[in-house]
């Protein structure tokens, strides 16, 4: 077996370069004033020294001369956890490649995403992948086209032990998810979403039953179970805990969409976040147990039929139930199961970070039964009762209509995406009025809501005030706007925000310039746990810059800012009225109480203190501004200043020496 091994003089100079680098590091610390992990250190001082040393020295002499299907190099003695962080650090520093990532696939590798270079992805390299990383856990080749289906669908039969694979956007097919039903037994997370040649029904093996449709089957030497089984044995389902699948190919009739997400619901028990298509006709068709208008659908796909698996599904819930009682445990008991460690994985997913908290109040206690004795005694362990409830926590891809149906069944949702546009959900209803109705079920649990809601914002309150005081992040694309927005009774309604995204129209009315008196001011809300914050508005191409025309949107913005501490990402793009005066002003604060905190040592950070990333594209920020803010910012690393009107050239030309920040101006 052939071994790579690098010249003594290169691996001199890599441990020449290594003392220097922490001779020249010891006992500094980061620029925000904070002390790094020396694993961080560690980490960072090999990603330098990759390129120059080993990188180069395996291109040079290796790279193209040998096909190795192990390879010996400096990075096997590593732990794969640091392998693989090391592997996102050159991604997200855009230095990975071919080569890098060649030495980088050692034997106890758990997990690889390369979903932030997917040009990297070829054939050869997931011959590379399945031949030294058979133990791999987590695979994400999201995005890489140049990738066929049949190349994918080899590639996940080799690797058996996989728990969570993303391939999304790539060219995903029925074959492809037929072999990681067939060979992929561990499986809890799969995203498929955007995979176009993927139509709905392709799914449905990942539910067990028939293996194979009426459609024609591929050969069985593309399966890892034995040539001479039947392709048409039933196989159990996948123990899917996640399934990503929005935006794939269309069904091939109508409602084949719905009967697949109503299949899926019933035969995979472990649910707990999944989008597909026809998610809320499915709740529907199962809440009134609607399964005879599915039977043609089941006959020609080959699974059993719905009552059936309904009937399964209803069983297993009541035994787990009867089981519970019968040793002592409450009902609902088993949620708590891996609950911590299911909960990091929920709030990462959502990029919500879940922050300790000792009284309990940040995260839902509840489990599903108890949940649904508050909401009338209702009790899956009593006789008679054959309400099914599943068991998922986050969901997207719903509608506005039959929210009912859904809250029934997952009485247990604290995530939720919702699309309040679709045409079969008007009927002459408001759609504002429909969703808050809906989320009265999740009214105090519910902590992430994203909404695309075209119309205008006013509309969206009542739903807001209903879930608003446990949400901690909230997303809103489409709204419309005016200036008589009631932008601070939003704000007001969700005092735990983490996270706001707004993605709104700009409003299409002048106003006059308006000021509030200092009474209105002290009345303005804060988010004091605020850590991201977007207001983005689209704009006119054909305008140089956006009509002011919601002047009195300055003192929101300013006591946003000025009341969020914790601000980590700030996105104000095609903003509809003044920016560089608002923060100009909170600027001006922020010094005037650090003056004053000299007194008092519980005064709150100063304002912006925090920040990473900024982004004022299309705004009137002046570079004077922007020059105060990175040079009092210790922690910034990004900022965009595309297309603003009142910086030149010369003047970004002439910021870009004054800090280590990356500055993007066009």
């Amino acid at each position: 077996m052939p071994l790579f091994r690098g010249g003594r003089g290169v691996k001199a100079r890599g441990g020449q370069r290594r003392n220097m680098a922490w001779m020249g590091n010891s006992g500094k610390t980061d620029e925000d004033m904070s002390v790094p992990l020396l694993t961080q250190l560690c980490l960072l001082n090999l990603a330098d020294n990759m390129k120059n040393v080993w990188v180069k020295d395996y291109a040079d002499n290796y790279l193209d001369q040998y096909h190795f299907r192990h390879i010996m190099g400096p990075f096997n003695i590593l732990p794969g956890k640091l392998v693989e962080e090391l592997t996102g650090l050159l991604c997200t520093r855009r230095q990975l490649s071919r080569a890098a990532i060649h030495l980088l696939l050692v034997p106890q590798l758990r997990g690889l995403a390369l979903d932030k270079c997917p040009g990297l992805v070829t054939s050869a390299l997931c011959g590379h992948i399945t031949a030294r990383c058979q133990g791999l856990l987590s695979l994400d080749l999201s995005g890489a086209q140049r990738l066929p289906a049949e190349v994918l669908s080899e590639t996940v039969r080799c690797l058996p032990a996989l728990r969570s694979l993303s391939l999304a956007g790539m060219h995903c097919d029925r074959w492809v998810i037929q072999t990681i039903a067939h060979c992929c037994r561990s499986l809890q997370h799969l995203d498929v979403s955007h995979c176009h040649l993927l139509s709905p029904v392709a799914l449905l093996p990942l539910g067990g039953g028939a293996f194979c449709s009426s459609s024609a089957c591929p050969s069985s030497s593309s399966f890892c179970s034995d040539p001479s089984s039947s392709l048409s044995a039933p196989l159990p389902p996948v123990p899917l805990r996640s399934l990503l699948a929005l935006d794939i190919g269309f069904g091939g009739q109508e409602g084949d969409c719905e009967a697949t997400a109503a299949y899926l619901l019933l035969s995979l028990p472990d649910l707990q976040r999944v989008a597909i298509e026809g998610f809320t006709k499915a709740c529907c068709l199962i809440d009134h147990r609607e399964f005879s208008q599915t039977d043609v659908f089941t006959d020609r796909e080959g699974v059993p039929r719905m009552n059936e698996v309904w009937r399964e599904r209803r069983h297993r819930q009541g035994m787990d139930s009867w089981g519970k009682k019968k040793e002592g445990v409450q009902p609902g008991d088993e949620e708590h199961e891996d609950e911590e460690e299911e909960e990091k994985i929920f709030w990462h997913r959502n990029n919500v970070e879940c922050e300790a908290d000792t009284s309990g109040d940040e995260r839902p206690s509840c489990s599903v039964n108890q949940k649904e004795e508050k909401r009338g005694g209702r009790d899956l362990s009593q006789s008679g009762d054959e309400r099914l409830i599943l068991r998922l926590q986050d969901v997207k891809g719903l509608t506005c209509n039959f929210l009912d149906s859904v809250g029934r069944l997952c009485p247990n949702i604290y995530s939720i995406s919702v699309n309040a546009d679709d045409p079969e959900d008007t009927q002459g209803r408001n759609q504002g009025s429909l969703l808050a109705m809906g989320l009265q079920t999740w009214s105090g649990q519910l902590r992430v809501l994203s909404v695309h809601f075209s119309a205008p914002l006013v509309d969206l309150l009542p739903a807001l005030q209903v879930v608003g005081s446990s949400l901690v992040s909230l997303t809103m694309e489409g709204v419309k706007t005016s200036p008589r927005t009631p932008l601070l009774e939003v704000i007001k309604s969700c005092p735990r925000l983490r996270d706001l995204l707004i993605s709104a129209e700009p409003p299409t009315m002048l106003q006059e310039e308006q000021y509030m008196d200092q009474e209105d001011n002290r009345d303005l809300p804060r988010l004091p746990n605020l850590c991201f914050l977007s207001l983005n508005f689209s704009y006119d191409h054909n305008q140089m810059k956006p009509v002011m025309s919601w002047k009195s949107l300055k003192q929101i913005l300013k006591c946003l800012l000025s009341g969020s501490p914790l601000l980590e990402k700030l996105s104000l793009v095609s903003l509809p009225c003044p920016l560089d005066c608002v923060l100009q002003d909170v600027l001006c604060e922020g010094t005037w109480d650090r003056h004053f905190s000299a007194c008092s040592t519980d005064f709150p950070p100063m304002p912006l203190s925090r920040v990473q990333h900024i982004d004022t594209s299309r705004t009137d920020v002046k570079m004077t501004t922007m020059k105060n803010i990175m040079q009092r910012c210790k922690r910034l690393k990004f900022v965009n200043l595309s297309f603003c009107w009142q910086i030149s050239h010369l003047e970004w030309l002439n910021c870009k020496p004054i800090k280590k920040v990356e500055i993007v101006w066009m």
